[in-house]
């Protein structure tokens, strides 16, 4: 009997929000949605949101529910032997962008400690990247990011990722809320609003 470990309902609930809210909605995507038309862009992004993403994701739990393998064998057991390469290409393009991920996340824990430890509010942003990025740091807080994602991932489903998920996932939201809650009080910041929501046709 194969007791091999799966998620529960508040475990998928959190793996999906953890997928969706990436470093891109966070970085990228303010400048994306200034730069082609503000609110026009949301309208869009809302809309192919419910019409491509989210069909698109409960296809891959439902497929991973049915076939309980891995991605090439998922696709051996649904569209058949000569269609495994595809797998094995979705395997590889996880893994390439776990590579920059994890490179990110090394970022967000030096910054993080920073933070607490030493005064970053206080100190130019060009001048400390400058010097972080100069030095060994960056590669060092890789293999600290590296060893986190290994460390939970040997725990297993239970133990691991859905323990974890469930610390940083609303960790992240409150992060969220605290910024956005910190944003509306800088000078200006109506004013972005307005920008960032009203459509822009030309």
């Amino acid at each position: 009997m194969n007791n091999r470990e799966s998620f529960s309902r508040w475990g998928i609930i959190f793996a999906g929000l953890g997928m969706a809210v990436g470093t891109g909605n966070l970085w990228r995507f303010p400048r994306i949605v200034a730069q082609y038309g503000s609110g026009a862009f949301i309208i869009a992004w809302i809309l192919f949101l419910f019409i491509w993403a989210l069909p698109l994701l409960i296809i891959e739990l439902s497929i991973g529910k049915k076939t309980r393998r891995g991605v090439v064998g998922s696709f051996m057991d649904m569209i058949g032997n000569n269609f495994a390469w595809m797998g094995t290409f979705v395997a590889f393009v996880t893994a390439a962008i776990t590579f920059y991920y994890t490179v990110v996340t090394g970022w967000c824990i030096k910054y993080f400690f920073a933070t607490c430890f030493q005064d970053l509010i206080h100190k130019k942003p060009v001048d400390f990247w400058r010097g972080f990025s100069s030095s060994w740091e960056p590669v060092g807080f890789h293999f600290f990011a590296v060893f986190i994602g290994a460390l939970i991932i040997y725990f297993g489903v239970t133990k691991g990722i859905e323990r974890a998920n469930k610390i940083m996932i609303p960790a992240l939201f409150i992060l969220l809320i605290v910024a956005c809650a910190k944003a509306l009080t800088l000078p200006g910041a109506f004013k972005g609003l307005n920008f960032l929501f009203s459509p822009n046709l030309h």
